[in-house]
C-alpha cells in the first residue's frame, strides 16, 4: 500500500478537500493522509510515495525532513533542494533567458550590514552604487520587492530616487530588488501543476485582498494562449510540481511577474469554489499518478530542464565509469599467429624470456 501525504500548516480548506478527494478517487493500493512526524533519523523512509508540501517555507525543520525523505525515494511536491536553491532575481533572468517577457529587475545589496559581517566583508562592492544607470534602466514609479520571499510582505511602490533611498532604508538586512512597474490593463494568477495543467485566474493586486479574484475580465484565446504557453515554458525549466505564475497584461503583451510560489494560496474562501474544485480534483489526481509512479529508493523529485543538462552529463560519465569499454582487438596476422604457437612448444624459451 503506497501512502500519499500532505504537509500544512495554518491552512485549513485544501488539505482536507485534497485528502478527502485522494480516497474518494480511491487508486488501486494508495490512499491519502496528513503527514505524522515522531522522528527523523538519517536516511529513514518516512513511509510516505508522495508528500505534498505546503509549509516547508516557513518551517526550517520540516524542509530538512522533506529532503531526508527525498534521499529515501519520497516524491517530495515541490522539490525541496530545488525550492532552497531558487530565488525570484534567479527566475527572471532564466524568464529573459527562456524567451518569457518579464519585467526589467536590478538586485540590490542589503541597506544595513548581514550580522557577523563588517564593512571588509563587502570590499568587492563599488559603493556608492551606480545608482543612475540602476534608475534609468528600471525607470520609475517602480517596486520594491525581497529577492527571495512572498505573500507580499515588505513590498514598496517608489515614485522617485528620493522616494527610492527613504523606502531602501527601511528595509534592514533584507537583499531587494528593484523592478520595472507594469502599468497592466489586465492581470491574471495561473496555477500550474504537474507541468502541463494550467488554470487561468482573473486577478487584481490592486484590490482588498479578499477582493482581488473579483476582476472584471477575461483573456481573448490568443492572449490566453500565450499566458498558457508563457506559464508552461517556466515551469518545464523551473521543475516546479505546483505553482502559480502572475501575470501583467500591458498593450495586449503578458509579463511574467512573479512565478515563485511553490505553496500558493487554495483556500477555498480566496479563490473560490470554481476554482477549488479545479485544484482540489487536478492536484488529487497528479499526487496519484506520482504515487503510481514512484521507485521506492530511488530519485522519484521533478528536476526542470534548468538542472537536467548536468545531472544528464553526470549520469553519462557514470555509466562510462561503469563500463570501461575496451579498444577493439586487431586481427592477428599469419606469423603472429605462428609465433604464439612456437611459443607454446618452447617452454624453456618462455621462461628465459620472463627471466
Amino acid at each position: 500500500m503506497k501512502k500519499i501525504g500532505i504537509l500544512f500548516g495554518q491552512e485549513n480548506t485544501f488539505p482536507q478537500a485534497f485528502v478527502d478527494r485522494v480516497n474518494r478517487i480511491n487508486p488501486p493500493g494508495i490512499f491519502a493522509e496528513f503527514v505524522t512526524i515522531d522522528k527523523v533519523m538519517q536516511g529513514a523512509d518516512p513511509g510516505y510515495a508522495v508528500i505534498v508540501d505546503r509549509i516547508s517555507q516557513d518551517v526550517p525543520f520540516y524542509r530538512s525532513f522533506l529532503k531526508n525523505a527525498a534521499a529515501a525515494g519520497t516524491a517530495v511536491i515541490n522539490n525541496p533542494f530545488w525550492w532552497s536553491a531558487d530565488d525570484k532575481f534567479f527566475n527572471n533572468a532564466l524568464a529573459e533567458k527562456i524567451g518569457v517577457n518579464v519585467p526589467r529587475t536590478v538586485l540590490l545589496p542589503s541597506y544595513k550590514l548581514p550580522d557577523d559581517t563588517t564593512d571588509k566583508s563587502f570590499r568587492n562592492l563599488i559603493y556608492p552604487f551606480d545608482w543612475n544607470s540602476i534608475f534609468e534602466y528600471v525607470s520609475f514609479p517602480a517596486y520594491m520587492k525581497p529577492y527571495a520571499g512572498g505573500g507580499w510582505k515588505n513590498v514598496y511602490r517608489v515614485e522617485d530616487k528620493d522616494d527610492f533611498f527613504h523606502k531602501h532604508s527601511e528595509t534592514g538586512q533584507l537583499v531587494m530588488m528593484l523592478q520595472e512597474e507594469i502599468d497592466f490593463s489586465q492581470y491574471y494568477r495561473c496555477f500550474c501543476i504537474g507541468g502541463k495543467e494550467v488554470r487561468i485566474m482573473p486577478y487584481n493586486p490592486k484590490h482588498a485582498p479578499h477582493l482581488r479574484y473579483q476582476a472584471d475580465y477575461e483573456p481573448g484565446p490568443e492572449l490566453a494562449a500565450r499566458i498558457t504557453e508563457q506559464v508552461l515554458t517556466l515551469h518545464q525549466h523551473l521543475g516546479y510540481d505546483f505553482n502559480t505564475v502572475e501575470i501583467a497584461v500591458r498593450s495586449d503583451v503578458p509579463y511574467a511577474i512573479d512565478f515563485c510560489n511553490p505553496a500558493p494560496d487554495a483556500d477555498i474562501h480566496s479563490i473560490g469554489a470554481e476554482h477549488f474544485e479545479w485544484v482540489v480534483e487536478t492536484s488529487a489526481r497528479y499526487a496519484i499518478e506520482r504515487a503510481i509512479a514512484q521507485k521506492p529508493g530511488k530519485d522519484n523529485l521533478t528536476w526542470g530542464k534548468f538542472v537536467q543538462p548536468g545531472r544528464a552529463k553526470a549520469k553519462a560519465a557514470t555509466t562510462v565509469e561503469k563500463k570501461k569499454p575496451t579498444a577493439p582487438k586487431a586481427k592477428k596476422t599469419a606469423p603472429e599467429k605462428e609465433k604464439k604457437v612456437a611459443t607454446k612448444k618452447s617452454p624453456a624459451k618462455k621462461q628465459q624470456k620472463e627471466k
